[in-house]
């Protein structure tokens, strides 16, 4: 089986590092790809712009998407993902520090398949992650056509 690779999709470098870091700490070893602006991530995602040739762009097994992105919101990003044939399958899980009920509505009605507000404490951070490694990456089906209409 290839690599599951994670996209994380956030732009406070300190949330990246802390991610990364959780990430590791509990052996989660996937490839993460960052992006820090959500029309970056929709152009890697479907290969436009600098990300047009396919080959070097893996599709991830898991989006990490954060709400408050410079360019593109994330609630923006989803949209898009949800609307791309080549993306619209993949899992999206909303990472934010967003206590905002209308950002979760929002959230789930455009497709998301989680949304999780990042814990402020270290530990409760590192378990959050551990549990989205485990479900997410580890045991979760993935559709056998990704990217493929239905």
């Amino acid at each position: 089986m290839a690599e599951r690779t994670i996209l994380l999709i956030e732009d406070n470098p300190d949330d990246i590092d802390l991610t990364i870091r959780a990430l590791k700490k509990n052996r989660i070893d996937n490839q993460v790809v960052v992006m820090t602006d959500g029309a970056t991530a929709i152009d890697y995602l479907h290969n436009e712009g600098s990300y047009a040739n396919a080959d070097e762009t893996p599709m991830p097994a898991l989006i990490l998407l954060d709400l408050k992105l410079p360019k593109m919101s994330g609630l923006e990003v989803l949209q898009s993902i949800r609307s791309h044939p080549r993306t619209k399958l993949l899992p999206v899980v909303i990472l934010t520090s967003s206590r905002e009920e209308r950002d979760l509505l929002v959230a789930y009605s455009l497709g998301a398949n989680s949304y999780i507000r990042k814990p402020i404490d270290f530990n409760h951070f590192m378990y959050a992650i551990e549990q989205i490694g485990s479900y997410w990456l580890v045991i979760n089906e993935l559709p056998p056509m990704q990217g493929e209409s239905i």
